[in-house]
């Protein structure tokens, strides 16, 4: 190219960047930004109108000069662009002051499963800090509305969100944090089995309930049938209040609400879940490894907290299906002050519906005799039957480093049955009923960023009373089990560093239990007595290496027991969990643990009261019943890559100090009260395949649970738990707002005790007669096969109110599954075959309101 033409090209250019430039700043200046004091001049002279307002509050801003034809307009240009907000106070005079928002979040990884709790919340420029909690949310009030909102968490990148974005509405927004490329990133399973569920670090299973997809049968996130969905952990006789953890009884689970112990989990008589769903926010199901700060229940640990967080706008539900009906809600008082609610009652004392013709033939089923008594067509009955819970809480937010909550619940059931012989006119009443009540609170101080504190402490009450009274002997048999427990804990959280936490606390528990008994004919009277208190020590240490790939908690716990009456003993429970990230998709976990308990419920399983079985919780006495002790260990590995995880795990427990009357004999051992111990072992696989909208997964677990008495022959026999083979397959697929789920559960039958075949099948020595019985467990029940579905459709009916119905139906199949068998002489002497059986085809439907 010539120079010249070049030359004239290069001055054409810079001709075009001057003249741009000049048009620009003419531009500027037509638009030139004024102090707001000045542009409030303007507008008080075009409108005549006169603005109240702190020299302070608007000395500093300065706002792009613009001509409105309209105040309204010119006013929501000023609140726009300004932190500031206007306010009328009448046709003339507006007030002036700062924007200041209640701001709430909640903060997740970028895989959208994972909270991330002790996140630091700094608002720039401004005083105001704070950190995420156990589910990931944080709230502040009085931020000024054109601040920016710092997030920080180790292992993410840093996270700037405008404090206009997260104002407080009906729900907390949800933050995303990407993870830090330049480190390892952590194996952790983001989507197990269906949205809410997610494992932990220390192998514990976290349900956050308002996360929750769906599980087949389930049209609600019911707690204590949702962790059935998990390998280890199934009820042998499908009710929820008998949930078998690895072999284990009920009464060796460790159930805790708000942090207090409770002694009664079901409805329906173990059918249905106690606790309200849609206030429960978290639940921590864990098998082993257990933290120091945990006492009791030598099987497992259910762990349920509701909403902890306050909020400025009132929210709640309702809903009802073809058993009950409930509500509940949170009430802002203050903005530090909030009251949360729930109640629930059944619809079955005044609605009979094909769900609960279905439970009550599951739950009071009079037994199936298969014997030579006829059927009693000139027996007459009518029940009356009705359950209900309630439960409160109170948060209250002393400042942003102290914040206390007292919560209380309440569960109620009552049974009321009578039978009349309309050729003899013997009448018999009986009345079965069963309450729970307690009360607790907690003060949680973060005194810096590393050190804070926590003082609980709980009261609770739990009522089993029975009555049966027949006209033809005039007998009347009432029984009554009362426990009351008081416990209070202190503990203690300080962090050294980023990979270096250390727990110490202290817990006092007292314990009262009383079992009381009358009959009438023959007289007989008993009234037991028994208080035991616990002093406990505990101390922990958590560790995670720098790189991430280890974490590890080990601890220590002292108990100190005194039995008021007979003993006083000191036991140390060494506890240990670990696991330590191979490669990037694989990590191995070892669990281990000491554990005692001193409460455990003796299986009634007399004939009164339909069948019913009557649990009574006694106390350890190191006589009749000793301190139940449990020793376990599990090595797993899990294997999480391309939307595929895979678990297994080996665990080995043995637990000593059980009676055959805590353990549900039903053969001449029942009433032996010999003591001996089980060791299960075992095997848990897993494996889960999930895509965005469609998750599968497989399960088998092998249990080989055997007990051993001493005093009784055999020695050695299985277990009345000891399910050697259990299957799941289950599939749930979500498309926008439709959730579908469908499921298979399997197992091998459990064990039984049948009378001997030869000749000499009664024993005519002793009086009354007995059954000359077999080889305890030398026999099994039929294999156990159901397939459940359910739906749910979610929709809104207005801006506000969100609405969902749902649709199951349990054991589609109307498979028979056999619970359970055992014999029984009748007056002629006669043996009679008693069974009992499983729901059959059951539907549910559901219809709920979200506000």
């Amino acid at each position: 190219m010539p120079k010249t033409q070049s030359s004239i090209i290069t001055i054409f250019l810079i001709a075009i960047l001057f003249f741009s430039s000049l048009s620009s700043i003419g531009q500027e200046n037509k638009t030139a930004r004024v102090s707001l004091r000045a542009y409030l001049n303007q507008i008080e002279e075009t409108f005549s109108v006169k603005f109240s307002f702190a020299d302070n509050s608007i000395n500093s801003i300065l706002i792009l000069s613009q001509e409105f034809n309209e105040l309204e307009a010119a006013i929501h240009y000023i609140e726009t662009e300004t932190p500031l907000d206007l306010k009328k106070i009448d046709a003339r005079y507006y007030t002036i002051s700062k924007s200041m928002l209640s701001i709430c979040a909640k903060v997740l990884d970028n895989f959208e499963q994972n909270t991330l709790h002790n996140a630091s919340i700094k608002v720039l420029e401004q005083n105001i800090a704070t950190i995420t909690d156990d589910t990931g949310s944080f709230y502040l009030n009085n931020v000024p509305r054109k601040s920016t909102i710092e997030i920080r968490h180790i292992g993410f990148k840093p996270l700037f969100v405008k404090a206009e974005e997260l104002q407080d509405g009906k729900t907390c927004k949800t933050l995303l944090m990407a993870q830090n490329i330049q480190q390892l990133e952590e194996v952790i399973i983001y989507k197990f089995l269906t949205t809410g569920l997610e494992k932990q670090d220390d192998a514990s299973i976290v349900l956050n309930t308002d996360d929750f997809g769906i599980l087949p049968g389930l049209i609600e996130p019911d707690v204590l049938q949702t962790v059935q969905a998990l390998p280890g952990i199934k009820s042998i006789d499908e009710t929820v209040s008998d949930i078998n953890v690895r072999g284990g009884t009920n009464d060796q689970n460790l159930i805790l609400w708000e942090g207090i112990k409770m002694y009664q989990s079901g409805h329906f008589f173990g059918l249905i879940s106690a606790f309200n769903p849609y206030l429960t926010d978290k639940v921590t199901l864990i098998k082993n490894g257990s933290s120091a700060a945990f006492g009791d229940g030598v099987s497992s640990i259910l762990d349920m907290r509701t909403k902890n967080t306050i909020t400025n706008n009132l929210y709640g539900g309702a809903g009802i299906n073809l058993l009950s009906g409930d509500m509940y809600g949170q009430i802002p008082l203050k903005e530090n002050l909030a009251f949360q609610f729930s109640g629930r009652r059944s619809i079955t004392d005044f609605l009979n519906t094909p769900t609960y013709n279905q439970f009550y033939d599951r739950a009071f089923q009079d037994t199936e005799i298969k014997g030579n008594e006829p059927e009693q067509e000139n027996l007459a009955r009518s029940e009356d039957f009705y359950f209900y819970d309630f439960t409160g809480k109170l948060l209250y937010d002393i400042s942003e480093k102290h914040k206390a909550r007292v919560s209380f619940i309440a569960i109620n059931n009552l049974l009321a049955y009578t039978a009349l012989n309309t050729d003899t006119a013997e009448k018999t009443n009986s009345k079965l009923m069963q309450t729970n009540f307690s009360i607790g609170g907690y003060l949680e101080s973060t005194w810096n960023a590393n050190f804070s504190t926590q003082i609980n402490a709980y009261y609770t009450s739990y009522h089993l009373d029975s009555e049966n009274f027949t006209t033809e002997n005039k007998q009347q048999l009432l029984q009554n089990n009362e426990v009351l427990e008081t416990a209070i804990q202190l503990t203690s959280n300080y962090h050294f560093s980023e990979q270096l936490a250390w727990k110490n606390g202290y817990e006092f528990k007292e314990v009262g239990i009383i079992n009381f008994t009358n009959v009438t004919q023959p007289p007989f009277r008993s009234n037991i007595k028994g208080v035991l208190r616990t002093h406990a020590l505990f101390s922990e240490l958590t560790y995670t290496s720098k790189n991430e790939k280890l974490w590890v908690r080990a601890g220590i716990r002292a108990n100190y027991i005194k039995n008021l009456a007979t003993f006083e003993k000191l036991i140390l429970e060494p506890r240990l969990n670990l696991n330590y990230r191979l490669t990037r998709d694989f990590k191995v976990e070892l669990q281990g643990e000491f554990k005692n308990q001193t409460t455990n419920q003796v299986i009634d399983l007399k004939q009164n009261f339909l069948g019913i079985e009557k649990r009574r919780w006694v106390l350890a006495n190191e006589e009749e019943l000793p301190i139940t002790r449990s020793k376990q260990v599990s090595l797993g590995f899990n294997y999480d890559k391309n939307k595929i995880y895979i678990g297994l795990e080996g665990f080995y427990k043995y637990v000593n100090g059980i009676s055959t009357t805590t353990q549900g004999f039903q053969n001449e051992d029942q009433f032996n009260g010999e003591i001996g111990t089980y060791a299960a072992r075992g095997v848990e696989f897993l494996i889960n395949q999930k895509t965005k909208n469609l998750s599968n997964w497989l399960t088998y677990t092998y249990n080989k649970n055997d007990y051993t008495f001493d005093l009784l022959n055999p020695t050695t026999f299985p277990n009345n738990l000891d399910i050697r083979h259990t299957i799941t397959f289950a599939s749930t697929y979500t498309y926008e707002h439709l959730k579908l789920g469908l499921g298979l559960n399997y197992r091998t039958g459990r064990p039984y005790t049948k009378p001997k075949e030869d000749g000499n099948v009664i024993n005519t020595t002793v009086f009354p007669n007995t059954i000359n019985y077999e080889d305890s467990n030398n026999s099994r029940l039929p294999e156990y096969l159901r397939v459940d579905a359910s739906a749910i459709y979610d929709f809104k009916i207005s801006q506000n109110i969100k609405a969902s119905v749902g649709a199951s139906l349990l054991n589609i199949l109307d498979h028979k599954n056999i619970l359970n068998r055992y014999y029984r002489l009748n007056d002629q002497d006669e043996i009679e075959t008693v069974e009992s059986v499983s729901l059959g085809i059951t539907p549910n439907f559901s219809f709920r309101l979200f506000f």
